[in-house]
């Protein structure tokens, strides 16, 4: 059966930010508090913000190198984060070659900062019940 030849439309911003909130409070198995952003929890992505928040702009190679990962893993993660509005990603030409540019958006960087501020506040808790 032949495929369609029509484009998928856009999702809707409400549609995106659905998904934003779902990937926030899903709990695949791992036992996470519904208030720790999902999106940002999963390693790599972690990595990405962490890495963007850290350096006024990275390349795809940079960060390739930097996390360690694949060009199909790390491209995943981006998009992910560039659907949520936390990174924004430039295509451009170096001369012939193809040049991919991340930065992290306002919206980003107070995603960490929640995310930053929830993981000391669940550490400080921990260390004093353990006292």
């Amino acid at each position: 059966m032949a495929r369609s030849s029509q484009a998928r439309p856009e999702r809707s911003i409400r549609g995106k930010e659905r998904e934003v909130q779902a990937a926030r409070t899903h709990t695949s198995g791992e036992s996470l508090p519904a208030d720790l952003d999902r999106l940002i929890h999963e390693r790599i992505r972690l990595g990405i913000v962490s890495a963007l928040a850290a350096n006024r702009s990275l390349t795809f190679n940079e960060l390739k190198s930097l996390l360690r990962t694949t060009d199909g893993n790390l491209s995943v993660h981006a998009r992910k984060l560039e659907d949520a509005a936390y990174v924004v990603c430039t295509k451009s030409f170096d001369g012939r070659v193809p040049k991919t540019e991340y930065r992290l958006t306002p919206a980003g960087r107070r995603a960490l900062e929640r995310y930053l501020d929830h993981m000391e506040a669940l550490i400080r808790t921990t260390r004093e019940r353990e006292r």
